[in-house]
């Protein structure tokens, strides 16, 4: 499986961005989908996962009520709605499938984006 994220942007305070992520090769319905963050210096932190039907979620503590994860298994994308941006959500945005359940460590993700660049800054 190969992953390719797009959508991200300088964005102000306050603001909305949606992130994207493209998946190509066979079987994307059956991997769960995780969003992870890594700012400089820090390391590569969970945002969201959503399970291989659409049906389950599971966010990060800092994004709940802010962010969406959603999956169009027809189309093999994942989708991050991201609203109320805060210069904390600073990162680099990546995209990664694993193989079931709702891993929250970026260990337990097999496949990975090369990843897109999210500024919040006024």
């Amino acid at each position: 499986v190969q992953l390719v994220e797009s959508g991200g942007g300088l964005v102000q305070p306050g603001g909305s961005l949606r992130l994207s992520c493209a998946a190509s090769g066979r079987s994307f319905s059956t991997y769960t989908m995780g969003w992870f963050r890594q700012a400089p210096g820090k390391e590569r932190d969970f945002v969201a996962a959503i399970m291989f039907s659409g049906g389950t979620t599971y966010y990060g503590d800092s994004v709940k009520g802010r962010f969406t994860i959603s999956r169009d298994n027809a189309k093999n994308t994942v989708c991050l709605e991201m609203n109320s941006l805060k210069p904390e959500d600073t990162a680099v945005y990546y995209c990664a499938a694993a193989f079931g359940g709702l891993p929250l460590t970026p260990a337990l993700y097999y496949y990975w984006g090369q990843g897109t660049q999210v500024t919040v800054s006024s």
